[in-house]
């Protein structure tokens, strides 16, 4: 017997470790990319499970392949080879011109590996060069490590003492990272677009000039593309966007469609600081989770499901511009790129009120950092979704302008 949202909220409260502001609805199920509450409610998602949900909600093709695997084998440790696995690796390779995959069960796990891995392959040439270089406002995870290579000091706060040789730059400054690198710099670690932090792309050739300055100091450039990548920025990696190609790049959010996993992909020579025993997991790669991931693999890098993610984003980006123009004292800044977008607000008192009364009129939307809005909405939308959306936060803009 299905229980009421009342009851569902009262036995959450209860018994989860509270650690979330969740918003008072319980979601139920998806077609599309529309969600359903347990009161029947409708609405349309433009957070997509926080760009996780690349492929929508009850996508076919990955209902069957995750049901059919479940028959099969759902788990047998990394001890074994399995085929989804293999065939998943093998495409990651593939698709970004690196040489060797490994699979996690999270965003925050795939970072741990890529700082573990870049630590030991500094520490073969030189014992003292450790040095990680991150940016101000980015998000890594919230493991030990990783919220420690995240450069937003209030996920810090509590739970030191902080893993030493972590430094900060602010992103899109080159000087100033040039003046923090040396030969002791073990890897210099960047979102190839900020997500969490506001939505910031890299301006002109800046990641260029940060390969550069990797390649002059021997130091490693690692990608975090958790959440721009998997076709977000209208190109599978967001590095391709760029013109560049990292020695780690890290996945996670939607390479399954909606099933946890994580990976971290290196070069060859970054590969061989690992021997059998120095890294692993139990759950990561599991046959289930690859297989969901095949299909993923298999759908968004073709050429006409990418062109597709380039030709919403640019009617829904004209459409937040348009917003901005009828709304200048709300809207201060849109920016993104591909189906990652933000709309800086110019109060930071309303993002969750306008984030509430989306939802209550219908709309999933996002704010992040309390004050821009954040759309990263599942690949499949169309420019009628948008539509929809967008005279929703139209009314709702509208009531706090009057």
């Amino acid at each position: 017997m299905q229980e009421t949202a009342q009851e569902v909220f009262q036995k959450d409260q209860a018994a989860y470790l509270p650690v979330f502001n969740r918003y008072k609805i319980v979601l139920d199920h998806g077609e599309g990319v529309h969600l359903w509450d347990n009161n029947g409610k409708k609405y349309v998602d433009f957070l997509g499970g926080i760009a996780v949900n690349v492929l929508g909600y009850n996508y076919g093709p990955l209902v069957d392949r995750i049901a059919d695997q479940a028959k099969k084998l759902i788990h047998c440790s990394n001890l074994y080879y399995t085929q989804p696995q293999a065939d998943a690796a093998a495409k990651l390779v593939e698709l970004s011109g690196l040489d060797r995959a490994f699979f996690a069960n999270s965003g925050a796990e795939a970072n741990e590996g890529a700082i573990k891995i870049a630590r030991k392959y500094a520490h073969s040439i030189d014992p003292e060069k450790s040095q990680i270089i991150t940016a101000w406002n980015s998000f890594h995870g919230r493991t030990i490590a990783t919220l420690t290579a995240t450069g937003q000091p209030h996920y810090q706060e509590g739970v030191g003492p902080l893993p030493a040789g972590f430094d900060y730059v602010h992103y899109n400054d080159i000087k100033e990272l040039e003046s923090m690198m040396s030969d002791k710099t073990a890897a210099v670690m960047l979102e190839t677009i900020q997500g969490e932090g506001g939505v910031y792309t890299p301006e002109s050739d800046y990641l260029k000039q940060v390969r550069a300055l990797c390649d002059k100091y021997g130091a490693l450039l690692i990608l975090d593309e958790i959440q721009a990548g998997i076709g977000r920025s209208g190109c599978f990696f967001a590095y391709d966007k760029y013109g560049i190609k990292p020695d780690i790049v890290t996945l996670a959010k939607g390479l399954a469609g909606g099933v946890p996993i994580g990976a971290f992909i290196v070069t060859e020579a970054v590969a061989q600081a690992f021997k059998p025993g120095d890294h692993g997991t139990t759950f990561g790669g599991n046959p289930l989770a690859c297989a969901a991931a095949n299909v993923v693999l298999d759908t968004v890098p073709k050429p006409e499901f990418l062109a597709h993610v380039n030709d919403v984003s640019v009617y829904f980006k004209q459409a937040l511009l348009d917003l901005q123009k009828k709304y200048p004292s709300l809207i201060k800044e849109v920016r993104g790129t591909g189906l990652i977008l933000g709309a800086e607000l110019t109060r930071d008192d309303i993002g969750r009120d306008i984030v509430n009364e989306c939802m209550a009129k219908g709309a999933i939307i996002n704010c992040t950092v309390g004050k821009v809005l954040r759309f990263i909405p599942p690949l499949i939308i169309t420019n009628d979704d948008v539509d929809e959306m967008l005279t929703i936060l139209d009314g709702v803009l509208a009531g706090i302008d009057a």
